[in-house]
């Protein structure tokens, strides 16, 4: 089985979260995309960010609307006191030691990968797909972190092999791109006097 780890906030989710797990499951020929809902991501802020029981419900329900079994959203994290990727992705691979994962990730998230805790280890124990994310893709794909992962990049016309291939591997998926963020929904919303749904 070949499933998508596609690790976030959701603080909501949007439309490009759900574009961007749909062209996973196409182009890496995923069975399954799972929503990895996280407790508390330690890069970003605690204001502002709403409770994971609300988080969580966003993302079931928009899954839910879709129909689509290949989704699924959890809050695994929360539940095995994981904190850390690289310590989300150990538990993981134990408790489901015949799943092949792959970890998904937009451009931004490549950019500032080097902040990860044991980046170095997140790589060398999955494959990661990276998606285009607007104003991110030229400074991701020149980062440190490409330069230091360049001689494992696969051509994208190989993405459907990827969760076959042995880590480090890593592919830049070409894709139309969407400029949604959380960010500006949030704005919005406080703008209109609603700070959440």
């Amino acid at each position: 089985m070949r499933v998508g780890l596609f690790g976030g906030s959701f603080n909501p989710v949007h439309d490009g979260h759900i574009q961007l797990a749909h062209r996973a499951l196409r182009q890496l020929a995923l069975d399954q995309v799972w929503f990895l809902v996280s407790p508390g991501n330690p890069l970003k802020p605690v204001a502002g960010m709403a409770p994971l029981p609300e988080r969580l419900a966003g993302v079931r329900a928009r899954i839910h609307g879709l129909r689509n079994r290949k989704l699924l959203a959890t809050d695994i994290e929360a539940r095995l006191g994981t904190r850390y990727t690289v310590d989300t992705l150990r538990r993981l691979k134990r408790l489901f030691p015949h799943v092949r994962f792959v970890w998904l990730m937009g451009a931004d998230g490549l950019a500032q990968m080097g902040r990860w805790r044991r980046w170095w280890d997140i790589v060398n124990m999955v494959p990661l797909a990276i998606l285009p994310r607007p104003g991110y893709n030229p400074a991701a794909l020149r980062g440190r972190i490409a330069r230091r992962l360049a001689r494992w990049r696969r051509p994208a016309r190989a993405a459907h092999l990827l969760a076959t291939c042995t880590p480090p591997a890593w592919v830049f998926l070409p894709a139309p791109q969407n400029a949604i963020s959380a960010t500006q929904i949030r704005a919005s919303r406080a703008a209109c006097g609603h700070e959440r749904e």
